[in-house]
């Protein structure tokens, strides 16, 4: 089947009987249009983007471009955008074979009935590894080239990383209570650790602290979570004011709503990003404003979940870096960053009863460099531009049933869906292009999913439901 891949790639012209005496690179893209997501200068018409040791090296002209490059592989599309790869700026990854598990719930009945019963069931390194892959094809297919996970068995999220070529910021999971993978939060920590040296050296796989949300987290535990994330030089990633149980369990454990409590134990900075951020009071905007915290927005399992709407545009008002997440695919129920962003934007607009907040523009920014800058990683990705790495999605405007356009931007934001996604090159290697991986069999996808939805299904349906 990988065969297959690479001779499917119609689009992909050897350009070796070039006579001509310019320079030669491993590849060159030219397309109808180039969406930077850089605030200079967002969108650039008939442009190639030239890569070399998987780096962008140029970005000009595409006639300036055949005159002055010779490419190895030359992709030509004259009806596609060409977009930085989108991350994924909150997920479980090994929860997509849990997708529709449990539909139609609240949170704490969603978790302590459903999926915390589940993970005890089947969670294993094996089961992580399998369905961190499925992750991973899902995400490519939708132009995903990144994505910021929290989970059990790290390790074994890194095996299906390294499978399918994707970049991942893979957090050290962290709570109280045991579980298959770990028996306390020190069994826990010492298990990241573990993990974060196995991937040392490794550059697609980055590292944060995951401890997983206040509610299940100690304050001691907390404390050592900062004190290790300074010593490794890592972010951390929580979730964070999802829930308004969540915030009156605080109040009655500790006194404080969960941010002040995390601020008290120095949790706050510009190494954090908290997931979901839904109920904030005004002071506390400004608080993570003044902290320089990021947001990871999570609208569709917000919605679904009943949780509630972050206040975007207060925090973009704020000036609080946000990007978007889809959460695991048991709360969403898929990767799909083209919906999340749509969404997104809709919600601000809707919420606000203003329709000039969160621009397409911007919104595509909360996908590619805002969530780049989160990780740390804005150096290295999230925009289309010289000295970036070429992490890049190729997007099929022309389509008749989502033509005519007329702002290759906006339409890329209200109409287009992930299965417009043609091509998905990581690193300037194509990883996706028209259904087909380079590195993930489809017979293996199927072999997961029928080894593991059965013993998903037979505890599904052990597992009664309670109705309120």
């Amino acid at each position: 089947m990988r065969g297959l891949f690479i001779g499917r790639m119609s689009i992909m012209i050897k350009n070796n009987e070039s006579a001509q005496t310019n320079t030669h690179v491993d590849l060159i893209i030219e397309a109808r249009w180039v969406a930077t997501s850089l605030a200079s200068n967002p969108l650039l018409e008939n442009y190639s983007v030239v890569v070399q040791n998987n780096i962008i090296v140029d970005v000009l002209p595409i006639a300036q471009g055949r005159l002055k490059y010779s490419a190895e592989n030359m992709v030509v599309q004259d009806e596609h955008i060409l977009i930085p790869g989108l991350i994924n700026l909150h997920t479980h990854a090994a929860m997509n074979l849990k997708r529709g598990l449990a539909d139609d719930l609240p949170l704490m009945q969603w978790l302590n009935e459903h999926i915390w019963p589940a993970e005890r069931a089947v969670v294993s390194s094996e089961y992580v590894k399998d369905a961190s892959l499925h992750a991973c094809a899902e995400m490519l297919s939708g132009g995903t080239t990144c994505f910021n996970d929290m989970y059990f068995f790290p390790q074994a999220t890194a095996a299906a990383v390294n499978q399918s070529g994707m970049r991942a910021n893979l957090g050290l999971f962290v709570s109280e209570f045991a579980n298959s993978y770990a028996t306390d939060a020190e069994d826990c920590l010492q298990k990241g650790f573990e993990s974060h040296d196995s991937w040392r050296g490794n550059a697609m796989i980055t590292s944060s602290m995951a401890p997983h949300a206040p509610y299940t987290v100690s304050n001691r535990t907390f404390e050592k979570v900062v004190t290790y994330a300074e010593q490794l030089s890592i972010g951390i990633h929580t979730h964070l004011h999802e829930t308004r149980d969540e915030i009156s369990q605080s109040e009655s454990q500790y006194g404080v709503r969960p941010l002040q409590r995390l601020a008290a134990l120095g949790l706050l900075g510009p190494n954090l990003t908290a997931a979901h951020g839904i109920h904030l009071l005004p002071h506390e905007i400004d608080m993570l404003s003044d902290y320089g915290c990021h947001i990871a927005h999570c609208p569709s399992s917000n919605l679904k979940l009943g949780s509630g709407i972050a206040p975007i545009s207060s925090m973009l008002k704020n000036n609080i870096n946000v990007g978007i997440g889809t959460d695991g695919a048991a709360s969403n129920n898929r990767l799909d960053m083209f919906a999340e962003m749509r969404l997104a934007a809709l919600l601000a607009k809707g919420t606000a009863e203003d329709p000039t907040l969160l621009p397409a523009h911007q919104a595509l920014e909360m996908v590619t460099i805002n969530a780049a800058r989160a990780l740390g990683l804005d150096a290295k990705i999230g925009t289309i531009e010289v000295g970036k790495q070429a992490d890049i999605a190729a997007v099929k405007l022309s389509d008749l049933t989502i033509s005519p356009y007329y702002d290759p931007i906006s339409h890329l934001v209200y109409t287009c869906g992930r299965e417009h996604v043609t091509h998905t090159w990581v690193a300037g290697e194509l990883r996706y292009s028209n259904g087909l991986y380079a590195n993930i069999e489809p017979l293996e996808l199927k072999e997961i999913i029928q080894k593991w939805q059965p013993k998903l299904k037979q505890h599904k349906q052990s597992t009664p439901t309670k109705l309120n």
